[in-house]
């Protein structure tokens, strides 16, 4: 039997040792083969390093909470699926993201829409660790500012990401003044 607490530490932290372990695996034949199993072993450090970093991404974001629904992203959708509120926003009408601790402790993020209603994300909902690599790609997304977010402990509410205001193109060529 394995402790619930052993248990949970373990999937927190299950990439980042599955990583270490292809990692180790990898620099042991690139060390000790010559030819394709050097080439092998090292191509898997490189793989290895990748879910290593990635891991402990992950494990920083992860939360310990548990709360009702379950977040699913698909083709550029955040969807949260709750008991009782729930809804959908597209990434390109995100126009910011605010993670909010309250003095209870429930923390929850806040995805606001240009055209739309905003979405709330319980933080300990199921699947929520998605949010992390399905906000990346905002354009200036900083995952350090949104990893501190949740590490943060007190009340608290932290405005991650904010679309910038487009600015207006101007003319600066020849017969300008």
């Amino acid at each position: 039997m394995i402790r619930p607490e052993a248990a949970a530490a373990f999937a927190r932290w299950r990439e980042t040792l599955a990583g270490a372990a292809a990692l180790a695996l990898g620099l042991w034949l690139w060390l000790t083969n010559f030819g394709l199993l050097a080439l092998f072993g090292g191509v898997l450090v490189a793989v290895g390093a990748i879910l290593v970093l990635s891991g402990i991404r992950r494990a920083r974001f992860w939360s310990a909470g548990a709360a009702p629904g379950l977040v699913e992203v698909d083709e550029g959708r955040i969807t949260y699926l709750g008991p009782m509120l729930g809804g959908s926003v597209d990434l390109d009408a995100l126009s910011a993201v605010t993670f909010r601790r309250t003095a209870t402790g429930e923390a929850f993020w806040r995805l606001e829409q240009e055209d739309g209603p905003t979405l709330v994300i319980p933080e300990g909902a199921a699947n929520a660790e998605v949010l992390l690599d399905a906000l990346a790609p905002l354009p200036g997304f900083d995952t350090g500012a949104m990893i501190r977010a949740v590490r943060g402990r007190g009340a608290n509410t932290t405005k991650v990401w904010q679309r910038n205001a487009p600015r207006a193109l101007t003319w600066t060529g020849p017969g300008s003044r």
